[in-house]
C-alpha cells in the first residue's frame, strides 16, 4: 500500500503543471500527502478494524480537513446526514488499493470495491473504477501477468488498456474522470519497469498527477512487490504518526509477496 501513498506524495507537486516528461526530481520540499493518503489509510483502517467505510472517511477526513478533497466530497465529509452524490470521479479508484491488498478472491474483492466507492461515488463509473483498480490490485499480487491482468479488465470493464503512455501522453489532458483517468494509470503501470517507473510515467501523462501516480503506484507496488528504500523513507518522513501505525499494521496482517 505504501506505493499508492508515494504515489500521491510525489506527484503533490506535479498536480496542474503540465509535466510531460519522465525526467524531474523525485522529491522536492514541497512534496506532501493530499487526500489520497488521508482516504487510502482510512480504507486500511477500515478493513483492519471491520467498520464500514463510511465512518473510517469521515472520520479520517475531518482530522486532515485540508488535505485537498473535491468541493462535494468536502461537503459530504461534513454533512449531518451524508449521502452518496453520484460521482464518477477518480476518487473512488485513489483509495481503494488496500481492498486490492487484503481480501482473497476475485469477488470478494469487486464487492468490497464497490461497498468503498458507493458510499460517495455511486455512479457506474465511480464504481467501475475502484473495481478495477482494486482486481488490478488484487491480480497483480496474486502473480498474474500484465497480459492476464490487462486482459481481464480489458474483458470485465471495457477500458482501452492497448495504447501506449507515449501514445496518450502528447494529447492527454487533465480528467478527474474515472473513465478519463484510471485507464491512463493502469497503462502507466503497464509500461512500467518498476514502481518508480509507473510513478514517473503517470505523473508524465500531465494530467491529476497525484491520484493517477497514486493509482499506478499501488498495482506496481502489488505487481513488483517491492517498493525501494529511497522512494519509501522519504514518504514516510512526510506522514503523521497514526498513518504510519495503519500502515504498519496493515502490512503486517496483508503482506505483499
Amino acid at each position: 500500500m505504501i506505493g499508492v501513498i508515494a504515489g500521491d506524495v510525489i506527484g503533490s507537486v506535479h498536480e496542474h503543471s503540465g509535466t510531460k516528461s519522465i525526467e524531474f526530481p523525485l522529491f522536492e520540499a514541497r512534496c506532501r500527502f493530499t487526500d489520497d493518503t488521508v482516504l487510502t489509510v482510512a480504507t486500511a483502517y477500515a478493513v483492519l478494524n471491520a467498520i464500514p467505510y463510511q465512518e473510517a472517511y469521515r472520520v479520517f477526513g475531518r482530522q486532515h480537513p485540508d488535505a485537498g478533497y473535491g468541493g462535494t466530497f468536502y461537503q459530504w465529509l461534513f454533512a449531518a446526514e451524508p449521502r452518496p452524490y453520484n460521482s464518477w470521479g477518480n476518487g473512488s479508484a485513489m483509495r481503494v488499493a488496500p481492498v486490492g491488498f487484503a481480501f482473497s478472491n476475485v469477488d470478494e474483492v469487486l464487492c468490497e470495491a464497490e461497498r468503498s466507492a458507493a458510499v460517495t461515488h455511486d455512479h457506474p463509473e465511480g464504481i467501475k473504477g475502484a473495481q478495477a483498480t482494486a482486481l488490478a490490485v488484487f491480480m497483480g499480487r496474486s502473480g498474474a501477468s500484465k497480459a492476464e491482468i490487462r486482459d481481464e479488465l480489458v474483458r470485465r470493464f471495457g477500458y482501452d488498456l492497448r495504447r501506449s503512455i507515449d501514445e496518450i501522453r502528447p494529447g492527454y489532458q487533465f480528467d478527474v474522470s474515472c473513465q478519463g483517468s484510471v485507464p491512463e494509470a493502469i497503462v502507466a503501470f503497464m509500461d512500467s519497469v518498476g514502481v518508480e517507473d509507473a510513478i514517473r510515467l503517470a505523473i508524465s501523462l500531465g494530467g491529476d498527477s497525484d491520484t493517477q501516480a497514486a493509482i499506478a503506484g499501488g498495482i506496481a507496488h502489488a505487481f513488483y512487490g517491492h517498493v525501494p528504500d529511497s522512494i519509501v523513507a522519504p514518504v514516510r518522513q512526510r506522514l503523521p504518526p497514526e498513518f504510519l501505525d495503519v500502515i504498519d499494521a496493515f502490512e503486517r496482517a496483508f503482506p505483499v509477496r
